[in-house]
């Protein structure tokens, strides 16, 4: 039997409510910031979460809205040729971060539930940490030294986060870079995610999930995850199973977590 031997998370809905309360509202502060008209609501937010990472993200809002006549979406006069778009969107994404950031160290995205909890066990365990996340660096470790405290960047094998790897999510590539860096088979390795494309990437890189949906993620196809929970558990919150087996627990524990590397993966 496998043993366990790291605990890989996803970032953003995964440690933290970061896309609603933190990287939306950051878009829209770095829009206004720039004179756009631009608002981006939950709904259409939940729609833009289709696309991996912020700089793709609003390249597809403008190839989708921007172009319409609504003087809602227009895009500004000044641009020419594709390389002031570009240019445009780079200054916009590089805007947002610092928004970003600067909600991220008002204490605005507290952690979900178990997520410390579980980090702490797997530390005091041996059991190693890591990061696989489209997120820019500087936001990952904005939220880590917030949430976690200023050496927590620490407590991590390996931090892969923003354009390290050339495909994004679902594209498997981020968890292949992880793997690698740990020096670690699939099979010692668990990875908790909150959406298909985490969830796929990680499948497609053989590894075993388990999924925390928020209200974004809560509809997917999760499938291919050997256990899907409303989130990690905790003292005074249950964790509730969504699919698969939480067993007589009421968290995801490491002895949880060394039981689902036995759990075959659902047949595709």
């Amino acid at each position: 039997m496998a043993t366990l031997q790291a605990i890989i998370f996803d970032v953003d809905g995964t440690l933290a409510e970061t896309e609603r309360d933190g990287h939306r509202v950051a878009f829209n502060r770095a829009f206004a910031a720039a004179n756009l008209s631009w608002h981006w609501d939950e709904d259409l937010y939940g729609e833009l979460l289709t696309v991996a990472g912020g700089k793709e993200r609003i390249r597809y809002f403008i190839d989708r809205y921007a172009q319409r006549d609504d003087p809602a979406y227009q895009l500004p006069a000044k641009l020419s040729d594709p390389a002031d778009l570009s240019r445009l969107i780079a200054d916009l994404h590089a805007a947002k971060t610092i928004h970003y950031r600067q909600l991220v160290q008002d204490g605005k995205i507290p952690l979900r539930p178990g997520v410390r909890r579980l980090m702490d066990e797997a530390r005091q365990l041996g059991i190693r940490l890591a990061i696989a996340t489209t997120s820019a660096p500087d936001n990952v470790i904005a939220l880590l030294e917030t949430a976690l405290g200023s050496d927590s960047p620490d407590w991590f094998a390996v931090i892969a986060a923003g354009d390290i790897v050339p495909a994004k999510k679902p594209a498997p590539d981020i968890y292949h870079y992880v793997l690698d860096h740990l020096g670690l088979d699939p099979d010692g390795c668990l990875v908790i995610e909150d959406s298909q494309h985490g969830l796929a990437a990680a499948s497609q890189a053989g590894l075993r999930t388990v999924v925390t949906v928020n209200d974004y993620t809560r509809h997917q196809d999760f499938s291919q995850a050997v256990l899907v929970l409303d989130h990690l558990g905790d003292v005074g919150q249950p964790a509730r199973a969504i699919a698969g087996n939480l067993g007589t627990g009421t968290v995801l524990d490491v002895n949880l977590a060394q039981h689902l590397l036995t759990v075959p993966f659902p047949a595709r």
